[in-house]
Parts: C-alpha cells; structure tokens; sequence
C-alpha cells in the first residue's frame, strides 16, 4: 500500500522541515494531495496517526486536494479530470502511473491526446505550524 509509504515520507519531510525551523513541536501540518494521486485518504490518514516522531505526536494533519487540470498543446482548452467518463480500470491505471492519461483522456473540445498535466499531481507539504 502506498499510502503507508506516502506517510512516512510525509512524517520524515515534516520531521526535518521542524528541526530545520526550529520548531520543539509541531501542532499542525497542511498536506496537498494531487487530484490524480487518488489517494485512499482513510487508510493515508491512519497511518500519519500510526507513524509519528516526538515532535508530530500531537499534530493536527490537515488534508486539501489539489484539482487536476490539464492543458491541450493543440487547441489551448483547459479542462479537469473526468473522473466520471473513465471506467475503475483507467482510473486506477492513472493512480500508479498519472502520464498514462494521455492513453485514456482526450481533449474535450479538439480530441486530441496531446495535452500538458498542468497540476494535480503529487503530494507536498503546504505549511507547518509550531511552537519554538
């Protein structure tokens, strides 16, 4: 499950980004999550709750989604990710490996297959929140 994987990176991210602040304790870490990441955010949340350092035990993780959009190189449509046209098996194709969208995903407004991710994709830490 790479959920667990993702969480324990996020603990050691945070966990450096707090020593490097200065930071004793941690109170609140916001997380982004790309749209096409399509994260199983139960199991992603247990297991932050399961997988903390001294100075993340009691922080608040705060989990916001970033919307896919992408960008056609022909036409210049942008468009979101349709989540509802795509059958269980695309869509978990495109959880693993995003840049096999352009197998199942065409523009909206030319057709064509040739379009740019412009944003949706990964997971980051957008802020942390502590007491020195």
């Amino acid at each position: 499950m790479h959920e667990w994987a993702l969480a324990e990176a996020t603990i050691t991210s945070a966990s450096q980004i707090a020593e490097k602040e200065g930071l004793k304790e941690v109170t609140e870490v916001t997380l982004k999550i790309g749209e096409l990441q399509q994260i199983e955010l139960e199991i992603f949340e247990f297991a932050l709750s399961q997988i903390r350092s001294s100075r993340l035990r009691n922080a608040k993780f705060v989990i916001e989604t970033a919307k896919a959009e992408f960008g056609c190189r022909v036409c210049g449509c942008r468009w979101g990710f349709p989540k509802k046209e795509l059958d269980e098996e695309e869509r978990e194709s495109i959880h693993f490996v995003p840049e096999v969208a352009h197998a199942y995903i065409k523009c909206p407004k030319c057709g064509s297959p040739d379009f740019d991710i412009l944003q949706g994709r990964g997971v980051w830490i957008e802020s942390i929140r502590g007491v020195k």
